[in-house]
């Protein structure tokens, strides 16, 4: 008789896309601290974050970057979220967070189009971010400067990124829905 042995780490591409406890409350599951020039990765098949790529000196991922688990955006890849909070934390925490809204994009790589959408969410634990409720709450700096890291971060990629717009909380609850039902977990 053999024994299956168990991991010590939870799979988060299994974890509920919700908090069952509180409405509107998603997952998000970190991949990237907030500061890092790493670029961490779940990998499902290994059952770990691995590095996935080193940001070139001087750029960092400008806040906490993660997703949410048991979706598939247009790129195959669970639905991006970009996670405003006080301090960073490490490689697979998983924060209660609430959605603030969604930076619509659009990539092109080798003359091909696809959507890559990022939701914007705020942790629930967050001081200093606990007044914004919306994408219109954050600064139009703020947003011009995240549009601008995600461009230089697809170009390291010889990726072109193309910023479509910016909505609301709504609209990114929609967008999340059709990644669940995309992924078939709804």
């Amino acid at each position: 008789m053999s024994k299956k042995r168990k991991s010590g780490m939870a799979d988060p591409a299994r974890i509920k896309p919700f908090d069952g406890g509180q409405k509107n409350v998603v997952h998000v599951v970190i991949e990237t601290p907030k500061g890092s020039r790493n670029k961490f990765k779940y990998e499902p098949d290994l059952g770990t974050f691995t590095l996935h790529k080193v940001l070139p000196e001087g750029m960092v991922f400008p806040y906490d970057f993660g997703f949410i688990p048991c979706t598939k955006a247009e790129d195959g890849d669970p639905v991006d979220v970009l996670l405003l909070m006080d301090e960073p934390v490490f490689a697979g925490c998983v924060v209660p967070s609430r959605l603030i809204g969604v930076l619509e994009a659009e990539q092109k790589e080798d003359g091909q189009k696809e959507r890559n959408d990022r939701l914007l969410a705020v942790s629930l634990a967050s001081r200093e971010h606990t007044d914004i409720k919306t994408i219109a709450d954050v600064s139009r700096k703020v947003l011009d400067e995240i549009q601008q890291f995600f461009a230089n971060y697809n170009q390291q990629s010889g990726k072109q990124y193309k910023p479509l717009g910016q909505k609301g909380p709504k609209q990114a609850m929609t967008l999340l829905k059709e990644c669940l039902l995309k992924s078939g977990k709804m």
